[in-house]
């Protein structure tokens, strides 16, 4: 990364880490508590992107290489997951899988909107603006559904120990076993389909980069470039 990148890189990624502190404590001020919230996809996804986050700015500011991306990649969709099926599935009205939005105090809700728009949206600014490009591959979008279906098996099995379900997708009680498993697919596909939306958009910044003219003559530094990968998956 270069130096003139790796300052705003460091402040994008330590709002993340904050952001997802913030989210978690404030949330967590409400009637459910940090060990009641551990059990959803939300949390889990949020700590993550927060571990991830801090890593990347420690590597950023020690100068040291950047996580894998297909590592970087994977965590930034399974946040973009929760941002996308949180305000188009479960906060819609019009979903068949809608909850009942509860009243929030001011703290909560901000907690709330933290973990569902403000840390998903941070992230994916991350991966799009600091990343480095050309590294994902088509395969990597059906490696990425691993940890959706062990969340899937988890929810499942402690669904048998405390009768309770974290969404309404994944209530076996009211939707039986092969009501879930038909909105599972549902959503695997459209998550995978999400998946080949991050590589081809690092594809296409990848090969935006590489076609930017090189600097004018006289500018401040030696032209620099991030390493690239090549070839197709």
């Amino acid at each position: 990364m270069t130096p003139r990148r790796r300052r705003p890189a460091i402040l994008l990624r330590l709002a993340v880490v904050l952001a997802v502190l913030a989210g978690i404590v404030l949330t967590a001020l409400g009637p459910a508590t940090v060990t009641g919230l551990l059990p959803y996809f939300t949390i889990q996804s949020n700590v993550a992107v927060g571990v991830l986050a801090g890593y990347a700015a420690w590597c950023a500011a020690r100068d040291r290489p950047e996580p894998p991306s297909a590592l970087k990649g994977a965590v930034t969709l399974y946040i973009t997951i929760t941002g996308t099926v949180y305000h188009l599935v479960l906060a819609n009205p019009a979903s068949p899988f809608a909850m009942v939005q509860p009243h929030r105090e001011p703290g909560e809700w901000w907690g709330n909107q933290l973990l569902h728009t403000v840390v998903p949206l941070l992230a994916v600014a991350d991966w799009a603006l600091f990343d480095r490009r050309g590294r994902l591959r088509p395969r990597y979008a059906a490696w990425w559904l691993a940890f959706p279906l062990a969340y899937l098996g988890f929810a499942l099995v402690r669904g048998l120990v405390v009768h309770r379900y974290p969404y309404p997708f994944l209530d076996a009680g009211q939707l039986g076993y092969d009501g879930v498993g038909l909105s599972a697919l549902g959503f695997a596909a459209v998550f995978w389909l999400l998946g080949l939306l991050f590589v081809g958009v690092d594809r296409l910044l990848a090969r935006t980069s590489r076609a930017a003219p090189p600097p004018a003559p006289g500018a401040t530094g030696p032209a620099t470039r991030e390493p690239s990968g090549t070839g197709s998956g």
